[in-house]
């Protein structure tokens, strides 16, 4: 009798497991049962929620800013309902959908974020009103998905810029920080979604105020299409941009304001003239297309835009030697000395052959040699003459540029100053490398080197040798190149902004590389 309720207790308890009576509800019925007071949740199953889902992620799966991240995660994850399990009844989807709105004052349009498709999810399953099942996965998938998508999307606008500038800018050389599958998935993952979503919110003062500002702009014109709010909402993604700077310290350029300012921590140290690299030659892209094909120099259009980039200074060259480029020697070095023989010691320029100095320049016969395949290097040495001035700023990049001193001091008299070759020419380089300098008995060594007392009275008598050794015809003193230690972290990022906000007021400088179109041909879909 025993064996026999005990055979019948066994079959019945396999018949209850087949029948799933036993199975443990998914979180994502208790959660919504018990917001909702509502039994029919709890015929939640997710083996019949699964393809549902999947066939909802297909149809919209391309419209996410990475599709691969988006299935990975669902597919680590069993395909549940993660975000509307844990962020429904506590309202962080609400939050999302708020954040997402409020793109607009960023100068997005929120519809690139699922903004309807978001509200309208959230509503359907606010309602409650499903007759079976079946409808609540249809709503549940949605939701899930349009939070994803939105989520995904709009903490990486927020936190890194629509678009990555590398891919649209002549010669911008900075390597932004950019969202990758790692922070993609770190944000999906997040136990917290408001959290999340305040962490993706550019917090710099001048973003701020420059938001401020676009709001103003809008009240009073109220067009969108207006030229001051497009320029506005272009320099927004520009403070979007996530750029490498590890320093309290650093000195930026703005390429379009023709000057610098040196910031450390929330302090200005100094701020001055700059005179940028001259704008390329209209109808560059063309003109270059006829150079490579026919090779000839003549047709070679000029670009002497001054890049965009970040680095360290790391050391001061005070007389220092002009190691003349060769596109410099042989568009305008060639020319002179045809003109003139004499060019070349008139002007203190050494030229080179295979490394080795030729002693008496002016005679060479240049019309011998074809500019394509000129053999020569040309090195300006030390002095009053020298284009670069008595100082040098140097920080490593790729593109050989720096900042320096001129002898041309003309320019900056001129309102526009894009006038170089690409280098950046400083108003008052003596400020620039005191700031710059170790030390104050650093600083009096560079003084004297450039014929100037030093600060330390006690050292005046060693200035009065050197002025001595300098003027003593009977021994020729030689000027030399002398250099300098910098202080450690030290950045310099030479930046373009058009648009900016000062003193409560929206500062608008001409966008004298014409970058500004380009970028808005890229954005003007998200805005």
């Amino acid at each position: 009798m025993n064996l026999r309720k005990l055979l019948l207790f066994t079959l019945f308890s396999i018949v209850l497991t087949a029948c799933n009576w036993f199975k443990e509800k998914p979180e994502i019925a208790k959660v919504l049962s018990s917001h909702f007071n509502n039994k029919l949740y709890n015929k939640f199953d997710t083996a019949a929620y699964k393809p549902v889902f999947k066939e909802a992620l297909a149809k919209h799966i391309n419209a996410s800013l990475n599709p691969k991240v988006i299935e990975a995660y669902y597919q680590s994850n069993e395909y549940l309902p993660l975000l509307v399990t844990k962020f429904y009844v506590n309202g962080g989807l609400d939050s999302l959908k708020r954040y997402v709105l409020s793109s607009y004052e960023d100068g997005f349009n929120p519809e690139i974020f699922l903004s309807s498709a978001l509200e309208k999810d959230l509503a359907i399953l606010n309602a409650n009103k499903f007759k079976n099942i079946d409808e609540v996965y249809a709503a549940v998938a949605d939701l899930e998905i349009s939070s994803a998508l939105a989520l995904n999307k709009y903490t990486n606008f927020m936190r890194f810029g629509a678009i990555n500038p590398a891919n649209f800018l002549n010669r911008y050389y900075i390597k932004n920080l950019r969202p990758d599958s790692a922070k993609m998935d770190s944000v999906l993952n997040a136990a917290d979604i408001v959290a999340e979503l305040k962490k993706s919110q550019p917090a710099a003062p001048a973003y701020l105020a420059l938001k401020k500002g676009l709001a103003v702009y809008r009240d009073s014109l109220k067009n969108e299409e207006n030229e001051a709010i497009k320029t506005i909402k272009i320099n927004l993604e520009r403070m979007r941009w996530q750029l490498p700077v590890n320093t309290s310290e650093a000195v930026w350029v703005n390429i379009p304001d023709f000057r610098l300012t040196w910031i450390k921590g929330t302090d200005t140290l100094a701020s001055m003239k700059v005179c940028v690299g001259e704008k390329r030659e209209a109808g560059y892209a063309d003109k270059m297309k006829a150079y490579l094909k026919s090779g000839k120099l003549d047709d070679k259009p000029k670009n002497h835009e001054t890049p965009q980039l970040v680095s360290v200074f790391n050391s001061i060259q005070v007389n220092p030697i002009w190691n003349i480029p060769a596109s410099i020697a042989k568009s305008e070095i060639y020319w002179m000395v045809m003109k003139n023989p004499a060019y070349l010691s008139n002007n203190n320029i050494k030229v080179y052959q295979n490394g080795r100095l030729i002693d008496e320049p002016d005679t060479i016969q240049w019309d011998k040699y074809p500019r394509e395949k000129l053999p020569f290097s040309f090195k300006q040495g030390s002095g009053d003459g020298n284009a670069l001035g008595k100082f040098k700023f140097v920080f490593d990049n790729s593109s050989s540029i720096y900042l320096h001193d001129t002898n041309a001091k003309y320019g900056f008299n001129l309102s526009k100053r894009a006038i170089s070759h690409g280098c950046i020419r400083v108003e008052d380089p003596l400020k620039f490398a005191q700031l710059l300098i170790n030390n104050d008995k650093e600083y009096d060594k560079l003084r004297m080197e450039v014929d100037l007392p030093p600060v330390d009275t006690a050292k005046n008598e060693l200035f009065k040798t050197k002025m001595a050794k300098k003027t003593d015809t009977l021994n020729t003193f030689q000027l030399k190149p002398t250099w300098f230690a910098t202080r450690k972290g030290v950045a310099v990022v030479v930046s373009y902004f058009t648009a900016w906000a000062n003193n409560n007021k929206i500062e608008f400088r001409p966008d004298v590389y014409g970058y500004d179109p380009i970028l808005w041909e890229a954005l003007k879909r998200y805005m």
